[in-house]
């Protein structure tokens, strides 16, 4: 077994590593992503920029699996995480192009446009040659509260996509410093280990590779999600409900978690915590709209999320699969999937409801919300991993596994593997969907029905588990 100083410094090298890959090639202006495996084999992109990635995410994969076991401390794991971001702030973006749709949205709220009513090919954006083309035709998909933050830092940026990339990066290490100082007081609430936690949440690798570098505005959405979740377990249920309403001004996602949080501060007879928390989350939804000037335009762009259509998606997968055979099935079960994903959200919820753990089912819908949605991205599994950080109390390789894998998916300049194989993993996908679904079933069952806390046994961990 690794000493903790090993894991530390492995995975440090890793980072120093996918920083010299984003430096010769991250994502860069314009938009032109020519690392791909075909262009790696052929030694196109030489030698260097190829072996620093896969060394370096080797490297921070390996330290971030280990580490679990060796973790000798909260403190420690706040230290060793935030010392593997550092590398890769002052490079381009990894993994994404994302980040300068964000700038151009930013810019096009700054200049009084409204980005809720198309995309850069219609009302323009000086960065525009940046932005990957599957969204140059599509309205800005996220809530009034992300682009006032993308519009902050165009306006401070002063016409520099640079200094505005950095900014909209400022946004999203803000975002994962809220998740760092929302732990404690959520895992005092569950029982389980701070260090543990803090481990699983935040030295992932997705962390540094897309919250940090990718500057992806989910940091910011789950960062409110926690800290909202953290009020409300303090009984201050107006003001979680409006970090909640926050959050899902950032992205709509957000939403699956209040009815949950409702659970957490409504008592028998006392409807006002409860009506509290929902009238929190509409009045902050209300002024940061009107704040905007946008008004409720935002709920449109929702749509123009789904135009991805990869098998990493397990709905997606399933239709890719059977459309293999001639039948377009993705559209169908796209639906399928969301059909099955509310009927799951609200079978976990009446479990809470009924004396089920509040925290771990909470944590599962946000999971199911990830699995079942028609479109995946990588990032996405930080919505998950950080609720179920808080919560999951027995073996955890089956949270790390899939965020490990996850993290290795994109090459330096935005290009995803699942591209390389299409049919193979719509297929492998399908046969996977079975077994995942078991797993997911499995872990709803073998949460304790009774409320998580210090004194409770299921918090006891044994010493060979994580």
């Amino acid at each position: 077994m690794p000493s903790p100083a090993q894991v530390r410094y492995a995975g440090f090298a890793g980072s120093l590593l996918l920083a010299v890959s984003a430096y010769l090639g991250g994502a860069n202006r314009p938009w032109a992503p020519t690392i791909t495996p075909g262009t790696i084999v052929a030694g196109d992109d030489g030698v260097l920029l190829p072996v620093s990635w896969l060394a370096g995410i080797t490297l921070l994969i390996w330290a971030w699996w280990a580490g679990r076991r060796v973790v000798p401390s909260a403190r420690w794991a706040y230290l060793t995480a935030g010392l593997w971001v550092l590398p890769l702030l002052p490079f381009l973006p990894l993994g994404s192009y994302d980040v300068y749709s964000y700038a151009c949205q930013g810019w096009q709220q700054s200049a009084g446009l409204d980005p809720y009513a198309g995309g850069v090919d219609l009302l323009g954006c000086p960065w525009a040659d940046a932005v990957a083309p599957t969204w140059t035709d599509s309205p800005a998909p996220y809530g009034p509260v992300f682009l006032l933050l993308a519009g902050l830092a165009a306006k401070v940026g002063g016409g520099s996509l640079t200094a505005t990339v950095a900014g909209l990066r400022i946004v999203a290490v803000l975002g994962v410093l809220l998740i760092a100082v929302s732990l404690p007081a959520l895992t005092r609430h569950t029982g389980v280990p701070l260090k543990r936690a803090v481990w699983l949440a935040l030295a992932c690798p997705l962390v540094p590779i897309h919250l940090v570098s990718g500057a992806h505005n989910d940091a910011v959405m789950v960062g409110l999600i926690l800290a909202g979740l953290a009020l409300a377990a303090a009984r201050r249920p107006l003001l979680a409900g409006v970090l909640f309403g926050l959050a899902i001004g950032v992205k709509a996602t957000a939403v699956v978690v209040v009815p949950f949080a409702v659970l957490l501060v409504f008592a028998p007879r006392k409807w006002r915590p409860a009506a509290a928390l929902l009238g929190g989350v509409v009045a902050a939804l209300a002024v940061v709209s009107l704040v905007s000037g946008r008004g409720f335009g935002w709920i449109t762009g929702l749509t123009g999320s789904g135009v991805s259509v990869q098998w990493t998606s397990p709905p997606t997968a399933v239709g890719m699969t059977i459309g293999l055979f001639g039948i377009n099935a993705v559209p169908v079960t796209r639906v399928a999937g969301i059909v099955l994903l509310a009927a799951v959200l609200v079978w976990l919820w009446w479990r809470a409801l009924r004396g089920g753990d509040v925290w771990r089912n909470t944590g599962l819908a946000m999971a199911a919300t990830v699995v079942l949605s028609p479109v995946f991205h990588p990032w996405y599994l930080t919505w998950a991993l950080a609720l179920l950080a808080v919560t999951v109390r027995e073996e955890t390789r089956w949270l790390v596994a899939p965020a490990a894998v996850a993290s290795a998916l994109c090459l330096p300049d935005g290009y995803n593997l699942a591209l390389a194989v299409k049919t193979q993993g719509a297929v492998a996908m399908t046969v996977l969907l079975g077994y995942l679904g078991f797993k997911a079933i499995h872990a709803v069952k073998s949460s304790d029905p009774q409320p998580a806390g210090p004194g409770h046994a299921g918090d006891q961990l044994s010493r060979r588990d994580p």
